[in-house]
């Protein structure tokens, strides 16, 4: 058994079950873990903050939390960390995409910006319960540029086949550019190039003066796989993909069988 001193956990098909609810026994855990163990439990997401901390709430833990696949650390409204996508890159990807048909939405700080309310961002804002702002993106990027800034993140949705045929064109062109990941078969991710969930958390192990071999993180996702590998325990949920599966030490139950609170109480709470 461990010593381990912080808990890093992906949100969606992790923390959240499928109809996108922490069940009461999961909950329990996370409280017991964190405020009677004291073990920080860090929410780890490609969501933006306000996508995160109502769910922080309801867990009722008090610790900094890691948004936009780690381009962003925000900490009781204070910004840790904020790292942008060059306005000249938005405008490659733009291109592409907008050649394809394919929705695309952009997140900057705690916004997140469409051209118009399509079934894609209309699916997304059930899922996460927020409102995107409908903007001019050519007047956006002109701001961005005039303040030398651009978005944290860059999401793409449409079917399967059509992100697979994204994501290879993407990565042919802007790979040296931007880290490019299919979170899910319909959703197409791009971050900033040097950002990843795990660069967060060494960024937040430093904070805690934590060590990687006393971190505990659990995903069930592609864009998990880099901090699945880095902790000293990285778990795989039940459902995640087998090619994350392979790289875990070990593998839970899935986000319909609270596989998160079984994890926790095999190694923290036993």
């Amino acid at each position: 058994m461990g010593n381990f001193k912080m808990v890093c956990l992906d949100i969606d098909g992790t923390l959240l079950n499928s109809r996108h609810e922490i069940t009461e026994k999961t909950k329990q855990v996370i409280q017991k873990v964190a405020n009677e163990k004291q073990i920080p439990v860090i929410l780890v997401s490609a969501r933006m903050p306000k996508g995160m901390l109502f769910l922080q709430k309801e867990l009722n833990i008090v610790q900094p939390i890691i948004c936009y696949s780690g381009a962003h650390i925000w900490n009781h409204g204070d910004l840790q960390l904020n790292i942008t996508i060059p306005v000249s890159d938005v405008k490659k990807v733009y291109t592409i995409v907008k050649n394809l048909g394919i929705h695309i939405s952009l997140y900057k700080d705690d916004e997140w910006y469409i051209e118009k309310m399509d079934e894609w961002a209309k699916q997304e804002s059930e899922i996460t319960s927020i409102t995107p702002a409908i903007s001019d993106f050519s007047n956006l990027f002109t701001i961005w540029e005039q303040e030398s800034t651009g978005p944290n993140k860059i999401l793409c949705m449409a079917e399967s086949p059509d992100i697979q045929q994204l994501d290879t064109t993407m990565k042919e062109y802007l790979s040296n550019h931007l880290n490019i990941y299919p979170s899910k078969p319909t959703y197409l991710e791009i971050m900033p190039k040097h950002t990843t969930k795990t660069s967060a958390i060494e960024f937040l192990c430093e904070e805690f003066d934590i060590l990687k071999n006393e971190i505990i993180a659990i995903g069930d996702n592609y864009n998990d796989m880099n901090m699945i590998e880095f902790a000293g325990l990285g778990i795989a949920m039940g459902n995640a993909p087998e090619q994350v599966k392979q790289i875990a030490n070990d593998i839970t139950l899935s986000n319909d069988e609270d596989g998160v609170a079984v994890a926790l109480k095999k190694y923290i709470l036993s």
